[in-house]
């Protein structure tokens, strides 16, 4: 895979940019070999879609029992690219991604943040979808945390740790309000998480 597309699939934005569906009635694979659940601000979540389109990237999702993929509220996402990718380039690369989104929906906003000490990047931004009127329907504030890895048969690359949260409808401008008092918590507590080992099956 080139850098190029190495980027591009780790740009992922729930709202615009991805369409995620849980696959009833199918098996889900889980690629990165993680024991589930995934267990996140005591809030356990399940695999409950996941894909592996090309030979260096793998992609799953995690939601909590009881909710749908198709309207989550919360969702834990892992990301996978194989290889020798840049990590700053792919954050750069997401960040112009947000700016040219913002310039069509001034409602979308990012933070970014570089952890020196770890090598570690995040980026804490919020996207909205609105009806033909302009009323926002649709609220989503993801974090996610970019870092270097080695897996436990030695494969290396660049995972991508998320967690996205969404309110719908009425919902969605008091979910947007909220965020100027608890910002910092959801970010430390991506930043501070222990990320589960992976390694990658062999397909």
């Amino acid at each position: 895979m080139t850098v190029q597309k190495s980027i591009l699939v780790l740009l992922s934005t729930f709202i615009l940019t991805s369409t995620s569906y849980t696959q009833t009635g199918k098996k889900v694979t889980d690629y990165l070999n993680i024991p589930g659940p995934v267990v996140f601000d005591k809030k356990s979540y399940s695999l409950s879609w996941s894909s592996h389109p090309s030979a260096t990237y793998y992609k799953h999702e995690y939601i909590p029992a009881g909710e749908n993929a198709d309207k989550f509220k919360s969702m834990i996402l892992l990301e996978v690219v194989t290889g020798n990718s840049a990590l700053k380039d792919i954050v750069a690369a997401k960040v112009e991604e947000l700016k040219k989104m913002k310039e069509t929906n001034p409602a979308v906003n990012y933070e970014t943040f570089d952890n020196q000490k770890t090598s570690e990047y995040m980026i804490d931004f919020l996207l909205t979808a609105n009806t033909p009127a302009g009323k926002i329907n649709i609220a989503e504030r993801n974090v996610y945390r970019y870092k270097i890895f080695t897996d436990a048969s030695g494969k290396k690359g660049i995972l991508l740790f998320g967690i996205s949260t969404r309110a719908y409808n009425e919902e969605a401008v008091s979910f947007i309000s909220s965020l100027k008092t608890n910002k910092k918590i959801l970010v430390n507590q991506v930043a501070q998480f222990n990320i589960p080992a992976i390694k990658i099956s062999r397909q």
